[in-house]
């Protein structure tokens, strides 16, 4: 298949200030990139934090699956009715406006959905659900932030155990295994899951670590690890999510093909 007729993926894009600039960028990171195309078989277009200037229904008729990065902000709790931030929380409003409404309109209307890290936390929020701002704060729970004291690529290497729900789409992908081992470099959790949401996976000390939503027309699946780091994208659990999300954004390039839905040319 050649880029001309690859399936198309959105990826909004988080917003910030560039080192040693004065501008406001907006930017995806390549790790997601690269892994969408090399597992998924996708062609990525970044989708710029712009929030209700965008007219979101047509946008997302134009594409065959989102795909939600992590990131360094924290959903603003207003979004979910939550207490107030800590003073110094990382927020990008400018994500928030964007990927919430993004994500409703596509999962009612059937695009695919892969949702990493931040983005399965903005999955939950758009579909009704809270968050945790600071999980190692919790009583019982471990720390699962990122370790500052490894190398870049270590950190990304697997660290605890999940256990699969017996009925979910993960299990299914792992042959009906019940425990996987995953990488944690987060902050934020979800608390309370969404209006339909299935909680797919939780680690050893109840964090929630992947959800979906099994009413959607499409795949729509949210995982709390980052299964795209280039060290082990590979991992069979990790391959097996990009690779589903491909077959899923397949199905919805022959349908539009076939003139069933959407409208590039709009």
């Amino acid at each position: 298949m050649t880029a001309s007729d690859a399936p198309l993926i959105g990826i909004p894009a988080s917003t910030g200030i560039a080192p040693n600039a004065h501008t406001l960028t907006h930017r995806v990171s390549d790790k997601y990139i690269e892994a969408a195309i090399e597992l998924s078989g996708c062609l990525p277009l970044m989708i710029p934090a712009i929030g209700d200037r965008i007219d979101i229904s047509r946008l997302t008729a134009r594409f065959d699956g989102i795909l939600l990065t992590g990131g360094r902000a924290n959903v603003e709790p207003h979004q979910y009715d939550g207490p107030p931030s800590i003073e110094g929380t990382v927020h990008d409003p400018a994500r928030d406006q964007t990927t919430l409404p993004l994500l409703r309109e596509a999962v009612a209307t059937g695009v695919p959905v892969l949702a990493i890290c931040l983005g399965i936390q903005e999955l939950n929020v758009a579909l009704g659900g809270s968050l945790h701002q600071r999980v190692h704060e919790l009583d019982g729970r471990e720390d699962h932030r990122l370790r500052r004291d490894l190398s870049y690529d270590e950190r990304y290497d697997d660290r605890h155990m999940i256990r699969l729900h017996p009925d979910g789409v993960l299990a299914r992908l792992m042959g009906g295994a019940e425990e996987v081992m995953v990488n944690s470099l987060h902050a934020q959790g979800i608390d309370r899951p969404g209006d339909g949401v299935l909680v797919e996976a939780i680690s050893e000390d109840g964090v929630i670590e992947s959800i979906s939503v099994p009413d959607a027309p499409a795949f729509t699946l949210g995982v709390q690890w980052h299964p795209e780091h280039h060290t082990i994208r590979r991992n069979p659990i990790n391959k097996a999510i990009f690779e589903a999300f491909g077959e899923a954004i397949e199905a919805r390039r022959r349908q539009r093909q076939a003139g069933g839905i959407g409208d590039r040319a709009a």
